[in-house]
């Protein structure tokens, strides 16, 4: 079985709702500009509806961008990808850093090998979990310090204000997020 990725057609909807919000307007502001229902539009930015060439064209017109550029940003109905392991070299920590999904998609993960800038505070919209590959990490957060070692995870919700450092030269961390696009329900009742 070797690599595969089937695209059998793309959810432009997610592009078009954030190309929208980016230029602040109105699901009734595009109808206006396009001539297509607010409904309609709704049903696209939903993925319940697939527009035409025309309207998307004209989506395209009224949000200042091209049908292309839309298509390019649109997310895959149906996606199988796989991310091969770059080869290294015994003894090879450098820091470096590598995504581990391909694409615009709800979920971003990446892989971090040595150690980064220490003293830079991350603050994601969204939740993530960071679990530790090799190695071993100190992060701080919410005020206190977590020392994490291999096979060690740490949850995060969104917004939670957070560094880390690998105190370890050989330190390997997983970190997976919700990504920023989504806008995650968050229940603060807890």
């Amino acid at each position: 079985m070797g690599d595969h990725k089937e695209q059998q057609s793309v959810r432009v909807g997610a592009a078009v709702r954030r190309r929208r919000r980016t230029l602040e307007l109105t699901l009734a502001v595009v109808a206006e500009r396009t001539g297509l229902s607010v409904p309609f539009l709704s049903q696209v930015e939903n993925d319940r509806a697939r527009p035409s060439r025309t309207s998307l064209e004209k989506l395209a017109d009224a949000l200042r961008t091209t049908a292309v550029e839309l298509l390019a940003a649109a997310d895959p109905a149906c996606s199988v990808d796989v991310v091969r392991a770059e080869p290294r070299v015994d003894g090879d920590f450098d820091p470096r850093t590598r995504s581990l999904v391909r694409g615009h998609h709800q979920l971003h993960a990446s892989e971090f090998t040595g150690d980064h800038d220490p003293g830079r505070e991350f603050q994601h919209r969204n939740d993530e979990l960071m679990y530790v590959v090799e190695g071993a990490v100190e992060i701080e957060a919410e005020g206190r310090a977590y020392r994490l070692g291999r096979g060690d995870t740490l949850y995060l919700t969104g917004g939670v204000r957070h560094r880390w450092r690998a105190t370890v030269p050989e330190t390997r961390v997983i970190v997976v997020a919700v990504a920023e696009h989504i806008e995650a329900v968050q229940d603060r009742s807890r």
